[in-house]
């Protein structure tokens, strides 16, 4: 039944999307922004910056819509559902100039993606080099992504690869085994299970050249209306740096609120966790930089990904992202 309503809600979006300055009775400007998942700390500073009014300081009335796994965010900014999107990773907007589907990033909020490899601490396993040539589980999914990068820059190879589901017991069962997972998600719940702590690995710290958590926008949406991209960013960014560098209790809440099967504990563990490997900024900046973006990392992943022939070498990988909203980062 959710699905249904869902589905209704996006085709009300859908009709009223002609006009971008449909205005409230407090002549606010109304705005949708749709997750890649369900309310959680990876999207805390969207929630903190609805929750303590910095979009509405901008004139803004904002809708955040939570993601699901069925969600296709590509898809729903090309038919004007939705006014902005969250892309995971640099993927998405590659995919979107690759598809032809007219939309970009404005801004990255995680300056380093959020993807990990994992293993037990009870091993001689000191660097991603020590995993080549041993059995790891990775999703469907990230055999056409990161799993690229990791044959090309430290020669992993497809022998390697064993499926990895849903579940953890497989991981939990076998002490030598080895997984792919999620900086904020699957460290935390092997500790609460057993008490230990694994071995994780962020591969952006060793060179995986993928932001996370964009902002994308519509070109249309871009070209025609700039002052609301501005202002909507503007605000993100402020949002953010109290999520993470503040206070995060009005964002927490509300991320509660949405999403019942979040707790406090987990909310407050992933923030620390985007604070200690300095996912958003770091300890001397403190978030003045959040969002930046540049044209060196974006060449970076599109030239190892066309070596791999995930993208035609004559793709116009420019078309990705606009760096007109934000600071130029490294």
């Amino acid at each position: 039944m959710k699905k249904i309503y869902f589905i209704i809600f996006l085709s009300f979006l859908s009709a009223c999307s002609e006009d971008k300055r449909v205005e409230n009775d407090n002549d606010l400007l109304q705005i949708t922004f749709a997750t890649d998942w369900k309310a959680q700390a990876e999207q805390g500073g969207f929630y903190q910056a609805l929750a303590s009014g910095k979009y509405i300081e901008k004139g803004l009335d904002v809708k955040i819509i939570q993601g699901s796994a069925n969600i296709n965010i590509p898809r729903l900014l090309a038919s004007n559902s939705i006014d902005f999107g969250m892309g995971s990773n640099s993927f998405i907007p590659m995919n979107m100039v690759a598809n032809n589907i007219p939309g970009k990033a404005v801004m990255a909020v995680f300056q380093k993606d959020p993807q990990i490899i994992m293993t037990h601490g009870d091993n001689n396993i000191n660097s991603i080099d020590d995993i080549k040539d041993l059995p790891i589980m990775i999703a469907d999914a990230s055999i056409g992504g990161f799993w690229l990068w990791l044959k090309s820059k430290y020669n992993f190879n497809d022998s390697q690869i064993r499926k990895k589901t849903i579940s953890l017991a497989p991981f939990l069962k076998d002490a030598s085994s080895i997984q792919q997972g999620y900086l904020t998600s699957e460290p935390y719940l092997f500790e609460q299970i057993t008490g230990q702590q694994p071995k994780v690995f962020l591969m952006a710290d060793y060179g995986y050249p993928s932001y996370g958590a964009m902002i994308l926008a519509s070109n249309k949406m871009i070209i025609e209306n700039p002052d609301i991209v501005q202002d909507f960013v503007d605000a993100s960014i402020e949002g953010w740096v109290e999520y993470i560098y503040g206070d995060p209790s009005l964002g927490n809440q509300l991320i509660l609120n949405e999403n019942n099967e979040m707790t406090e504990a987990v909310l407050f563990q992933a923030i620390k966790k985007i604070r200690e490997y300095n996912m958003i900024s770091n300890e001397v900046l403190l978030g003045k930089n959040i969002g930046t973006m540049s044209d060196k990392k974006w060449n970076d992943f599109f030239n190892i990904m066309a070596e791999n022939n995930v993208y035609d070498k004559t793709l116009n990988w420019k078309e990705a992202y606009t760096l007109n909203f934000i600071k130029e980062g490294n």
